[in-house]
């Protein structure tokens, strides 16, 4: 046997330098068949598909997790969100890793570019937007296959969408726009287009696109999805009839429930604004049954919102601010669609009934709510400030026009109407006392440590405590806001010399349900206890502290009047301007000014209000003497040349504008100045909108400051600052304000 040794060696020593030779071979830089199939294989199952399927699997689960308000227009794509994606992010960061060993060991694979797509998708999921653009970039440069240069580009695309750089990503799509893509890339190419187009507003665009997507789609609930957001948007550009036909479409791809309940919502809506009489009278059976279905239980708040929508496009506004009334009541405690339905009710109120105090109300509360990333809640937030205006202007005036009337009244009839007050306040209290016990009984069924009980969830949101009652909890919070300001949570807070006691609500009266602010109504100090006695106890003292904390608030002094009388002037010309800018109420803004200038003739506005009152007044087509009145009392302001300024001024206009300046100029500096500013005052209604208005305005300044003296310069320089806001001139007019008001100083 021994002769057989050295054959076994040599066959031994043979299988050796192949297994050498093959493992040499299978070098990742290697271009030999044996080694591009050997990493092909081993990068494909041990690595690609792999981090794919965890990859395909997050975004499944995103899908499936996500939180759709029906409220707004859905998104053509889920937008990456942090919040969503910390389920899988664990799953999202072992695919890296998996897609990370294929350019690390695989280099030679033809799955490279493959493995570093699946590396920009999974970091574009997490929101690491700059690596994902860098990968999808470097794909696209250095890649080998037109195909996945083309899925990368469409990833880049998303990339840039996510990262609201709208540019690039046009930049992308028109790129894309002219390469043969094949059926996949296709598909992502025009949905990530059509969500584009969506981000930017461009409706009409986005749903043409998402138009022609749909034949490469399959029916399932991510279709199902699509169709309705293609009737949301054909309903924003005012196409009823071709967002009817996309709700019917999501009905027959596979929907979920949700999906299904709102296409018919949504049908029944679109239905109203096409004028089809017969689908709107089956509404109200529709509604009858949706509402009877016990699967519609927790989404009786969306359909009662919805009668509502079309109650209000019908012109009941009424009943359709009881259907939305109904919805809040309806909401229990899912409360997603009640800052909608808030806003709603705001908004009827707001444009159809003119009653801007219940409207900030409804707004209030709707802002209490809304999410901040809502596409509503700039514009909300923007309509809630103008009406907060309007309701610190209007409380202001009631308040001290209250408080004047009390100064004036004799001292016994004051002091029974201070009882009366305090006698109502304890009678309402008491009766809320009362009515609160009664609700806590009936909740918790004389058990306040039920379950039950302690939710109150078998009450309705309007008769459950308030602690437990999250409507209720936001109007007390938007309540607080107005009466105290934003208070830090400390002990004191409600004392009156804080600065945030200089809140816009602390102007109401305390004889009105108002809060004690000195800041607005300084003539008094609250009533306070002296420190080195003791205070008095018992019914009758709390009432005397009572009466003396109100009489505090009324100006009896000439002082104090002076200062009421000054808050109501200012409040006054600054609700006129509301009425007329903000809120296009010229009838409103014409009686608003006339009491100003009836109350207060030497207002210091009187020129600008002068000025509005002619363009309100010529906004409703109506005769009016104050354009006249303008120019004859105030003919050099610029309101008065406003009056007469035409839309467009000529080149000869500028032409002579300039020689007129020019001569004014010359004049000016040869110390002709009681000329200069004669022809100044004349030649600055004639050149009125031409570019050198503001100079030959402050050069009038300037020849008032050598003639007329100090006092009529600083006068002409605020006019200047006030008629000339936009003036380049502005800097150089506030500097010698500035100089002006120092050699006053020193004068003194």
């Amino acid at each position: 046997m021994s002769r057989y040794l050295p054959n076994r060696s040599l066959l031994v020593l043979t299988v050796l330098s192949l297994l050498t030779g093959g493992l040499f071979s299978c070098s990742q830089y290697s271009t030999k068949p044996i080694s591009k199939g050997y990493h092909n294989l081993t990068a494909h199952f041990n690595a690609y598909i792999i981090a794919r399927d965890q990859i395909d699997g997050a975004e499944q689960i995103i899908f499936k997790n996500r939180q759709e308000n029906y409220n707004q227009l859905l998104p053509i794509l889920l937008p990456v969100d942090s919040m969503l994606i910390q389920p899988v992010k664990p799953q999202l960061d072992d695919a890296i890793k998996k897609a990370s060993l294929i350019p690390e060991r695989h280099q030679n694979s033809k799955w490279l570019d493959n493995a570093y797509i699946l590396i920009g998708r999974a970091r574009l999921l997490k929101q690491d937007l700059p690596n994902a653009i860098e990968v999808f970039k470097y794909v696209n440069t250095k890649g080998t296959d037109e195909n996945d240069k083309h899925e990368a580009l469409v990833g880049l695309m998303r990339a840039y969408v996510e990262a609201s750089d709208y540019a690039n990503a046009l930049n992308v799509a028109e790129y894309l726009r002219t390469q043969p893509l094949n059926r996949v890339n296709t598909r992502n190419f025009y949905l990530t287009k059509a969500y584009l187009h969506q981000r930017k507003g461009e409706y009409v665009t986005a749903v043409g696109i998402l138009d022609a997507t749909f034949p490469v789609l399959k029916k399932g609930e991510s279709t199902a999805r699509l169709h309705l957001i293609a009737g949301q948007l054909y309903d924003l550009i005012d196409q009823p009839a071709k967002a009817l036909a996309e709700y019917r479409k999501v009905l027959s791809s596979h929907p979920s429930y949700d999906q299904s309940f709102y296409a018919n919502l949504y049908a029944i809506q679109s239905s109203g604004l096409t004028g089809d009489q017969k689908r709107i009278a089956q509404s109200a059976a529709t509604f009858e049954t949706m509402l009877n279905d016990r699967k519609n239980t927790d989404l009786k708040d969306k359909i009662y919102f919805t009668m509502g929508l079309l109650a209000a496009r019908s012109g009941q506004i009424d009943q359709a601010i009881k259907l939305y009334s109904q919805s809040i009541q309806a909401a229990g405690a899912n409360t997603t669609q009640v800052p909608y339905t808030y806003q709603e009710i705001g908004r009827l109120y707001f444009e159809k009934k003119a009653n801007y105090e219940k409207a900030k109300v409804y707004y209030d509360s709707a802002m209490a709510m809304l999410p901040v990333q809502s596409p509503d809640y700039a514009a909300a937030l923007a309509r809630k400030k103008t009406l907060d205006e309007f309701v610190t202007y209007r409380t202001t005036i009631r308040t001290d026009d209250s408080l004047l009337t009390l100064a004036r009244m004799q001292p016994a009839a004051l002091d029974q109407l201070l009882d009366n007050v305090i006698a109502q306040r304890e009678k309402e209290e008491n009766a809320q006392l009362a009515l609160a016990q009664q609700i806590t009984e009936r909740a918790s069924g004389g058990a306040v440590s039920t379950v039950a009980g302690a939710t109150n969830s078998n009450l309705a949101p309007n008769e459950r405590w308030v602690l437990y009652n999250p409507v209720a909890m936001s109007q007390g919070r938007q309540e607080f806001s107005v009466r105290w300001g934003n208070r830090p949570l400390e002990d004191n807070w409600r004392r009156s010399s804080k600065e945030s006691s200089e809140s816009v609500a602390a102007a109401n009266s305390p004889l009105n349900n108002g809060s004690a602010a000195n800041s607005v109504n300084p003539n008094a100090p609250l009533a306070t206890t002296n420190v080195g006695t003791a205070p008095a106890t018992g019914p009758e003292a709390a009432r005397r502290t009572k009466k003396d904390a109100l009489r505090s608030q009324i100006p009896f002094s000439q002082e104090a009047q002076v200062q009421a009388n000054q808050r109501i002037e200012d409040a006054l010309y600054k609700l006129g301007k509301l009425y007329k800018f903000q809120l296009n109420q010229p009838a409103d803004a014409i009686p608003t000014f006339e009491q100003l200038l009836s109350r207060y003739p030497n207002t210091l506005p009187k020129p600008e209000v002068y000025y509005l009152l002619y363009l309100s007044n010529e906004q409703l087509s109506k005769a009016s003497n104050w354009k006249e009145k303008l120019l004859a009392e105030y003919p050099n302001t610029s309101y008065a040349r406003l009056t007469g300024r035409t839309a467009a001024q000529s080149t000869d206009s500028e032409e002579q504008a300039q020689r007129v300046y020019t001569s004014i100029y010359e004049l000016y500096k040869a110390n002709n100045t009681t000329e200069a500013l004669a022809r100044t005052e004349n030649s600055l209604s004639t050149f009125t909108g031409t570019q050198l208005e503001d100079k030959l305005a402050l050069l009038r300044v300037m020849m008032i400051g050598r003639i007329r003296g100090l006092d009529a310069y600083r006068q002409a320089l605020t006019e200047f600052v006030r008629d000339y806001p936009g003036s380049k001139l502005l800097p150089r007019a506030r500097e010698m304000q500035v100089a002006a008001d120092q050699s006053t100083a020193n004068r003194k």
